[in-house]
């Protein structure tokens, strides 16, 4: 794998000077905040129960507190490898920053400590769900699945002063509020995009990121591992899409690619995140890569230079040839056998240079290649121009001024049986500018302020389509400004957690006023987590 430097980039323009603060109110429901203006109040001891993000579905607050202390235990069955894992996890959270030992042992002998217990009984928690029970003789975490428990952990870490996530002994005490909570999941699928084709990203560096959604409890880690600017992923079969293919990026620079070894690191980095992987090859368009590694790909059998600029919708694979179809199983063939997950991603977008009679007949060939090898199609949105295969779900990035027949033709789809994942580009697209001042990303879709990525509903997004069609949501995160995880930071925070609760959190929660005081809330953790991010004018950010 090539790997390159990267120098963190000075994005001091974007951090706005930050006003109004906020105040701590008495449960998750609490919509107040101070009025522009006013300086916020320190980090509360403890912090009001479910005032957190994503907000949890029922949060019941009452009681005293339960406090960590050094003799405190994490009790599991230790007869689950599961929970002994989730058990170290939580150990390995907290021990640097309270420089307590928090052994992992047996629940029988974890009294007063921390539980955490499946029961697979409790059908109403489902596969994420989760209860929390806190109170001055322990803190007990339920679920049915281990992926509820390792939610619940999350809830539990953003309960916790947000000093619990600093690498180094923190001053207490470290308290968790009262009460309980019992919290599920709107959606089953709250994805996030990293586009490591553009530019591209190392295996620590996409581990970063999986670790930065695993706090906002999201599921689904989507790469986008081809493009014109570099092919990401090792295939045995065509190894020059890496080698050359591979070389490059957006201005330039020498790229890098992962050997399968390496894509394998992630998927079960993600997978101990109770994250699912979903790959993504983009075809027929967005092939440039592809095509100047291998001339016979090309209708005219003249490979193309490669490519480091940022054009779109210029490349196509030769539809009519059959090694396009050779190279298509192939692809498959191997990125499905090093994926666990139910699904792979086809692309489908901007294939400007294909022609509709052959984007239909390219459709119709390679979507049962992907059920061939077991794994069921993720499509963009103009999978809809065709016939999108049993199962297919398709990812909308339609923007407001998209056409009101192509929203029907992607609703009528869902009217169909057609699942839809939602990242309409103008709300959910953390590559856009936030503003004309925002020095990094782009503005074809709009600016999106931070408001305008949370204030919006999936199930009443895209007129005519059912709300049952919808599957979740999504937020993609394109890089062709983007080079360095300092980058990815300012252009995804704020705006990753919002997109993260209107996936998680129920509809009726929703609430930009009581939101952004939470936000507002994060940004210690923030500072904690080494996460650099955009001061939004919009959120009642702390004083500094």
């Amino acid at each position: 794998m090539r790997q390159r430097l990267r120098i963190p980039r000075l994005i001091g323009s974007l951090l706005l000077v930050t006003a109004a603060g906020v105040g701590c109110g008495e449960a998750a429901a609490d919509t107040g905040g101070r009025a522009a203006g006013h300086r916020a109040a320190a980090e509360p001891e403890v912090r009001p129960l479910g005032r957190i993000v994503p907000v949890p579905a029922s949060v019941t607050p009452g009681g005293e507190p339960y406090a960590l202390t050094a003799t405190t235990r994490i009790g599991v069955d230790t007869r689950s490898r599961e929970t002994k894992e989730l058990g170290a996890y939580l150990a390995e959270l907290l021990r640097p920053a309270t420089g307590f030992p928090l052994p992992v042992v047996d629940e029988q002998t974890a009294r007063g400590g921390i539980r955490l217990r499946l029961s697979t009984g409790d059908t109403a928690l489902g596969d994420e769900g989760y209860r929390l029970r806190s109170g001055p003789d322990g803190i007990t975490l339920t679920a049915r699945r281990p992926a509820g428990l390792f939610r619940g952990v999350q809830t539990l870490r953003q309960q916790l002063p947000s000093a619990v996530e600093r690498k180094s002994v923190q001053r207490g005490p470290w308290k968790v509020a009262g009460g309980t909570i019992t919290d599920t999941p709107r959606y089953a699928h709250r994805g996030a995009m990293l586009d490591v084709a553009r530019h591209f990203f190392t295996v620590d560096e996409v581990k970063r990121y999986i670790d930065q959604l695993a706090l906002y409890k999201v599921n689904t880690l989507h790469l986008h591992l081809s493009d014109d600017q570099g092919w990401r992923i090792a295939v045995d079969s065509w190894p020059r899409l890496t080698t050359y293919g591979g070389s490059t990026e957006v201005g330039g620079g020498p790229g890098g690619f992962y050997t399968k070894e390496e894509y394998q690191e992630i998927v079960r980095y993600a997978a101990s995140r109770y994250q699912e992987v979903v790959p993504e090859i983009d075809v027929p368009g967005h092939t440039n890569a592809a095509l100047a590694s291998y001339p016979e790909l090309n209708c005219d059998g003249v490979a193309p230079p490669l490519y480091t600029g940022t054009k779109v919708g210029f490349s196509s694979l030769c539809v009519p040839k059959a090694v396009t179809y050779d190279f298509v199983d192939d692809v498959i063939r191997e990125i499905a056998a090093l994926t666990p997950g139910r699904y792979l991603h086809i692309g489908g977008d901007e294939a400007h240079s294909t022609s509709h009679a052959d984007y239909v007949a390219f459709m119709d060939r390679v979507q049962p290649v992907v059920a061939k090898y077991g794994k069921k199609v993720i499509g963009w949105h103009q999978l809809t121009g065709t016939t999108p295969a049993p199962g297919a779900l398709v990812q909308y990035w339609g923007i407001d001024r998209t056409s009101a027949a192509e929203k029907e033709r992607v609703a009528e789809a869902a009217r169909n049986g057609t699942g839809l994942i939602l990242s309409p580009a103008d709300r959910t697209y953390l590559d856009m500018k936030y503003t004309k001042e925002t020095k990094l990303g782009l503005s074809w879709a709009g600016y999106v302020e931070v408001r305008r990525s949370y204030d919006w509903d999936p199930a009443a997004y895209l007129p005519g389509a059912p709300a049952s069609a919808v599957k979740g949501v999504e937020a993609p995160l394109w890089t062709e400004t983007l080079a360095t995880t300092d980058d990815l930071d300012v252009m995804a925070f704020p705006r990753l957690p919002g997109v993260a609760e209107l996936g998680w959190s129920p509809a009726a929660s929703h609430d930009w006023d009581a939101y952004k005081v939470r936000l507002a809330e994060q940004a210690p953790r923030f500072e904690a987590l080494g996460i650099d991010w955009y001061r939004s004018p919009e959120v009642p950010w702390p004083a500094p």
